[in-house]
C-alpha cells in the first residue's frame, strides 16, 4: 500500500492558491468554510481575519488595486457568502480582480434550505465577471485557475467560486493544470492598425483635441504612453474619478476630474473640444450627464479593452478594441505635433477664472484641510477615498501623482469602502504610506476593522471629514427639495478619537484652522501603528462645481445658486 497522502480538496485549494501566487488571504471563517481554514493552517499564505466579510471584500479590492494582481477573500456559507455581495458589486463595477471562495452547505442538500444555504452563485451572477459552484473534487485545479486567469485578464473583474463542505472535506487526486480552455473567452492585446491609423488621421485633423482617461489607463498602466501622446500633439487632458493617477494630476496638461463634481475648467474644454479621445473610459452618466448634449459636433473615439461598452451610452465616430497601453503606444508614432496654441490658450483662461475655491473662513472647512493635506504630502501617499461630499472634494483638491495610488468606490458608490481598502493596500505595499480618506457616515460602516488594523499594528491612516451629515444627501435635499433634510443627521455619532483609542488605536482631533498645518505633519510623521484623525468640519459645506443630474453641462453650478432648482431626473 501506499504512503502517499491524499489531499482533502481544501488542501488541494490552498494549494492552488500558493500555485498562483497569493500570500494573503482575508476571511471570516464560519462552519461550511472550516476545512479551507483548516487547510490554511502551516500554509505560507498569510490570513487576515477580518471583522465583517464585506471589510474583507473591500481588503482584497484595496490590495488588488494597489497591485493589479488578485485580491482573495474567503469567507463561510449563507449570511458569510451573502455578505460579500455589496464588495462583489463594488469590484465589478470598478474593474477589479478579486477572486472570492465560499463555503457551502454539503451537495446532498443543496435546494433544501438547509442551515446557512444560500445560493451565491445565482445570487452573485449579475454582479461577477463569473461564478463557479463545485460539486466534484475532481474539479479543483482547473476552477481554480479558470478563476484566477478570469478575474485578472482582459477587463478585471470578481469570481466567485462556491465549495460545498463535502467537496472541501473529500478527497482530490486531480493533478495541477497550468492551462485554461474557455472557448468564447478571448482577451483582446493590440488593436486594429487600420483603426489606429484611422485614429491618428482625425487626430491630425484636430484644433481642439481633449485626451479622456479612465479606470482602464490605470488598469494597464497606459500612463506613459498617454502622457508622450498628450506632450506630442499639446491635447489637454482630463480624468475621471477613477481614472486618476494613470496621468500625474499636476502636469501642466492635465485639467484634472471632468464630470458632476469636477474641475469647471476639465468640464468646458470637454463641451469645446472638436475631438474627444476617450481611454479606458466607458462614458457613464457622471461624465455624460445627458448624452443628448455631450460634445455635440466633436470628433469621439474609443479605446476600450471591452467591446460592450462601445456605443452604450455615446455614438463613437470611431472604437478601437484593445488593451489601452497597446493601442496607445501604436498611436504615438503616428501622430504629428499639432497648433494647439490657441486651444491652450483659450483652456488657461478658463483655469484662471473658474478656479477651486478654498474657504478658510469661518470655521473648519473640508476642502481647505484636504488641500493642506495635498500640500503636506506633496502626494506622496496612497489613498482609497469612500464615498460622499469628502469623496469629490479629495477628487478635486488631492492630486494624484502615481498610478495606483487613487483608490475609490466609482460605479457602484460603496459607503464604507475607504478604510478596509486602506488596509488591504497596506498589506499589499507595506513600505508605502497609504491614508483613508472618509466621512463620518461611511466610516462607521466598516469601523470594526479597526480591529484589523490594531491587531496587526498596521501603520495606517483614516482621515475622518466629520460634519455629522450625510453630506452629499444633505446638499441635493437643500439644492432641490427646498432644503427639507430627511435622514440626513447623523445625531448620535461616537466621538472618534475616544473610539479609536477603544481599540487600542492613537486619535487625533483638528478643530481650528491654526491647527490644520502642525496636526496634519505630525500625523503624516507617525510611524507607530494606526492613527485616526478626525476633522472637525462646518456641517453643511457643499461641492461645487456641480452639474446637476441628467442636465447638460451648461448648468454646471460655479457656487450656490440663489434660487431653487428643479429636481432632477434619474438617479442622485
Amino acid at each position: 500500500m501506499s504512503d502517499v497522502k491524499v489531499p482533502t480538496g481544501a488542501e488541494k485549494i490552498v494549494q492552488c492558491l500558493e500555485r498562483e501566487g497569493v500570500e494573503i488571504i482575508f476571511g471570516l471563517s464560519g462552519g461550511a468554510a472550516i476545512p479551507i481554514f483548516d487547510a490554511l493552517v502551516g500554509s505560507k499564505i498569510k490570513l487576515i481575519l477580518v471583522r465583517h466579510e464585506q471589510g474583507a471584500m473591500h481588503m482584497a479590492d484595496g490590495y488588488a488595486r494597489a497591485t493589479g494582481r488578485p485580491g482573495v477573500a474567503l469567507v463561510t456559507s449563507g449570511p458569510g457568502a451573502t455578505n460579500t455581495v455589496t464588495g462583489l458589486l463594488t469590484s465589478h463595477m470598478d474593474s477589479a480582480p478579486v477572486v472570492v471562495i465560499c463555503g457551502q452547505q454539503v451537495t446532498s442538500v443543496l435546494g433544501k434550505d438547509a442551515f446557512q444555504e444560500a445560493d451565491v452563485t445565482g445570487i452573485s451572477y449579475p454582479i461577477v465577471k463569473h461564478s463557479y459552484l463545485l460539486k466534484h473534487g475532481g474539479d479543483i485545479p482547473r476552477v481554480m485557475r479558470e478563476a484566477f486567469h478570469i478575474a485578472s485578464t482582459g477587463r478585471p473583474g470578481p469570481v466567485l467560486v462556491d465549495v460545498p463542505k463535502d467537496v472541501s472535506s473529500g478527497p482530490c487526486t486531480a493533478p495541477f493544470t497550468d492551462e485554461v480552455d474557455l472557448p468564447g473567452y478571448t482577451v483582446p492585446g493590440r488593436g486594429d492598425p487600420e483603426a489606429i491609423a484611422e485614429a491618428a488621421r482625425l487626430l491630425s485633423e484636430s484644433k481642439r483635441p481633449i485626451l479622456y482617461v479612465g479606470q482602464g489607463a490605470v488598469i494597464s498602466d497606459a500612463g506613459k504612453a498617454i502622457t508622450s501622446l498628450a506632450e506630442k500633439l499639446r491635447a489637454p487632458v482630463v480624468n475621471t474619478l477613477l481614472g486618476k493617477g494613470a496621468v500625474d494630476e499636476t502636469h501642466p496638461l492635465n485639467l484634472g476630474m471632468l464630470g458632476m463634481h469636477g474641475t469647471a475648467y476639465a468640464n468646458l474644454a470637454t463641451q469645446d473640444c472638436d475631438l474627444i479621445l476617450g481611454i479606458g473610459a466607458r462614458w457613464d452618466d457622471r461624465v455624460t450627464s445627458d448624452p443628448a448634449h455631450f460634445c455635440v459636433g466633436a470628433k469621439k473615439i474609443h479605446v476600450d479593452i471591452d467591446p460592450s461598452e462601445f456605443n452604450k451610452v455615446i455614438q463613437c465616430d470611431l472604437s478601437i478594441c484593445g488593451d489601452a497601453r497597446l493601442v496607445i503606444e501604436d498611436l504615438v508614432p503616428l501622430v504629428d505635433m499639432l497648433d494647439t496654441e490657441p486651444w491652450l490658450k483659450q483652456v488657461e483662461r478658463w483655469r484662471k477664472k473658474y478656479p477651486l475655491k478654498v474657504q478658510k473662513q469661518g470655521g473648519l472647512h473640508a476642502q481647505y484641510v484636504q488641500s493642506r493635506f495635498d500640500h503636506l504630502s506633496e502626494g506622496r501617499p496612497i489613498l482609497t477615498v469612500d464615498v460622499g461630499q469628502h469623496q469629490m472634494w479629495a477628487a478635486q483638491f488631492c492630486r494624484t501623482r502615481s498610478n495606483r495610488h487613487w483608490l475609490t468606490s466609482g460605479g457602484a458608490g460603496t459607503m464604507g469602502y475607504g478604510w478596509p481598502a486602506a488596509i488591504g493596500a497596506k498589506f499589499a505595499r507595506p513600505d508605502e504610506e497609504v491614508w483613508a480618506i472618509v466621512g463620518d457616515g461611511g466610516f462607521q460602516m466598516t469601523l470594526a476593522e479597526l480591529a484589523t488594523a490594531a491587531v496587526h499594528d498596521l501603520n495606517v491612516k483614516v482621515l475622518i471629514i466629520n460634519n455629522n451629515y450625510l453630506g452629499m444627501v444633505r446638499q441635493w435635499q437643500e439644492l432641490f427639495y427646498d432644503n427639507r433634510l430627511s435622514g440626513v443627521d447623523l445625531e448620535g455619532n461616537p466621538d472618534f478619537v475616544k473610539l479609536a483609542e477603544a481599540y487600542g488605536v492613537k486619535g487625533m482631533r483638528i478643530k481650528r484652522v491654526a491647527d490644520v498645518d502642525r496636526k496634519l505633519r505630525e500625523a503624516l510623521d507617525y510611524r507607530d501603528g494606526p492613527l485616526v484623525v478626525v476633522a472637525e468640519v462646518v456641517k453643511e459645506g457643499n461641492v461645487f462645481p456641480m452639474i446637476p443630474s441628467g442636465g447638460p453641462s451648461s448648468a454646471m453650478l460655479i457656487e450656490p445658486p440663489r434660487t431653487q432648482l428643479e429636481k432632477p431626473r434619474g438617479s442622485t
